[in-house]
């Protein structure tokens, strides 16, 4: 059975050269590890190297296999199913990526990073309608409801993280209640919605040969 990557993470944000905010508030501080060394870690980290066609293809599918948290074999199977489905490819590939609930839980300025958006799923602190989901990867539909539950420390800690992340970004397809730990999807993300610097027609590219 994959693993899930346990390498550093901010070794994985310089191998891609840009922020994958996987590392929680220090990815919002000078403390980030791109910020102070933005070049790829090892010791050719520096070289100026010119990728092939394939390889920039693979750092990109890489790049947004990190963004995600996604081992191999997810990623593949959301390919296979964005392939399947009516529309172009790479945009109902990265819909359903943001429409996994950990993603959502982490556009809703609630917690720091994906990781830990997985992490409270897990552990149970979730609702989908009023029914505890504990699983990352569920897909939210329009008119879902998100909730959190949580203790008075958990709720604190929610409350600080939106005050420090609510000014990030945008997301213009969730109605977030923070006051409440709580957001509606208005629709389903699209391409549009997507703010990370992402090509997925390189990816296309590469699972199509």
């Amino acid at each position: 059975m994959a693993r899930r990557n346990t390498v550093a993470v901010c070794r994985l944000c310089r191998r891609e050269r840009m922020k994958l905010f996987l590392k929680g508030m220090r990815c919002y501080s000078p403390k980030c590890a791109v910020e102070r060394r933005e070049y790829a870690p090892g010791m050719h980290g520096q070289a100026r190297l010119k990728l092939s066609d394939y390889g920039v293809q693979l750092r990109e599918k890489q790049k947004v296999k990190r963004i995600y948290g996604l081992r191999e074999s997810q990623f593949k199977f959301y390919f296979r199913k964005a392939s399947r489905s009516k529309g172009v490819t790479g945009a109902a590939l990265l819909t359903a990526l943001e429409s996994r609930l950990d993603n959502v839980l982490y556009r809703m300025s609630l917690v720091t990073s994906r990781p830990e958006a997985r992490q409270v799923v897990r552990h149970g602190h979730v609702l989908v309608n009023n029914r505890q989901v504990n699983i990352p990867s569920y897909q939210v539909d329009t008119g879902d409801v998100i909730t959190l539950k949580a203790t008075d420390k958990m709720g604190e800690r929610f409350k600080k993280v939106w005050e420090e992340t609510k000014d990030q970004s945008k997301v213009e397809w969730l109605q977030i209640d923070p006051a409440h730990f709580k957001a509606t999807v208005k629709k389903l993300p699209a391409r549009a919605d997507v703010q990370m610097p992402i090509q997925e027609q390189l990816i296309v590219e590469l699972y199509s040969k």
